[in-house]
Order: C-alpha cells, then sequence, then structure tokens
C-alpha cells in the first residue's frame, strides 16, 4: 500500500543540501556507482524500456543477471537523461521519446558498492557499471506523471533561475523518478537536476 501512497522506502543517494531557495535546492552528491543502458526507445518500443534491461540485472525480476548471480536491493531514483548532447533550451528529455536519440537509463547501485569492480558485473553486454566522482547540481522537485513536457518546461525554468543567481550549467539536465508507475500520481516523487559548477 505504501508504494501506492508514495512512500520511498528503498535506498535513497545521500547529498548535502547547499543552498535552499523557493525555486530549487543547490545539492552536492558525493561519489557513486552506477548501473546504465543506452538504448533507442523506437527499437525497445518505449522511452522507459531500458527499465526492464537494469531490473533483470539486479534481479528484481527473475534471476540477477550478473556474474555472481547477486540479488541487488533497488535504489531510488531511476534517472533517465539524454545521451546526445543538445542544446539547453531543448527539451532533453522529450527527445528520446520520438525514438531519433538514443536515451541513458541508470540505476544508482547502493552505496556498499564504493567501486564499479565491488559491483557483480552484467551478464547482459548492453548494460555498463561506472563510477562517477562528486557532482553538484541546481534540483526541482515536483509531484505527478513526470512527462516528456512537464520534465522539459520544469528544466527550462530551473535553467533560468540557476543562471538568473549566478549558476554556470555544466551540462544537460537529468530526469529523476523515485516511485513505480502504480503509484498515485499526486503522491509521485520526481526531480529534475542541471548539473553545475
Amino acid at each position: 500500500m505504501g508504494l501506492i501512497l508514495g512512500k520511498i522506502s528503498v535506498e535513497t543517494p545521500k547529498y548535502q543540501l547547499i543552498l535552499k531557495t523557493a525555486d530549487y535546492e543547490i545539492r552536492t552528491y558525493p561519489p557513486s556507482v552506477l548501473a546504465e543502458v543506452t538504448y533507442d526507445p523506437a527499437l525497445l518500443g518505449d522511452r522507459d524500456g531500458g527499465f526492464m534491461i537494469l531490473a533483470k540485472y539486479i534481479g528484481a525480476v527473475g534471476e540477477p543477471q550478473n556474474s555472481r548471480p547477486e540479488k541487488i536491493p533497488m535504489t531510488a531514483p531511476v534517472i533517465t537523461h539524454s545521451a546526445e548532447k543538445i542544446d539547453m533550451t531543448a527539451p532533453v528529455v522529450t527527445s528520446g521519446g520520438g525514438g531519433s536519440t538514443p536515451i541513458t537509463m541508470q540505476f544508482v547501485l547502493p552505496a556498499k558498492y564504493a567501486r564499479a569492480e565491488d559491483a557483480p558485473q552484467p551478464t547482459d553486454e548492453r548494460v555498463r557499471i561506472r563510477e562517477v566522482g562528486e557532482r553538484k547540481y541546481g534540483v526541482v522537485r515536483f509531484s505527478g506523471v513526470a512527462t516528456e513536457t512537464t520534465a522539459a518546461d520544469r528544466a527550462e525554468k530551473l535553467r533560468k533561475s540557476l543562471e538568473r543567481d549566478g549558476y554556470k550549467l555544466v551540462g544537460e539536465h537529468v530526469l529523476a523518478r523515485y516511485n513505480p508507475p502504480w503509484t498515485l500520481p499526486p503522491l509521485r516523487t520526481n526531480e529534475v537536476m542541471l548539473p553545475i559548477e
């Protein structure tokens, strides 16, 4: 019942809150290990088509498809972003929806995997394990269904707010979704995150 009502009961990445304004938060995230897959949504028939590939890697569906095989606990959020560099004013998340731009979907692995080599290696060659260093983001949180249009609109407003306040953007936005699709839309937690210096 908690999942339907939006309760987040899985591990989420820890971060340091640097600043909270009426428009956004500035956060610093420590290094972490990601499992990711990059795909053409037209070929998989869905812009979220990478989810099942990653879910099979961690063993959320069936036997874990990794070298140990080890069941890896699910974490939140599920992160998606365009795999290509696109002008900051373009709707980056929506650009992958039509099939012309690849999408990368990522699971942040539990903190017990401090390095990429600590994590079980995937048996599906489409899944990559990689480390990311410390990073800083401007973040805006919102509820509801995170449609391509909604995420793009939130990202554009966030970009304008950050630039207005003197932050330098250093990449494209990512969409972070914390709840499964059966969570009631008004109770879902979503974030648009823009990397900054």
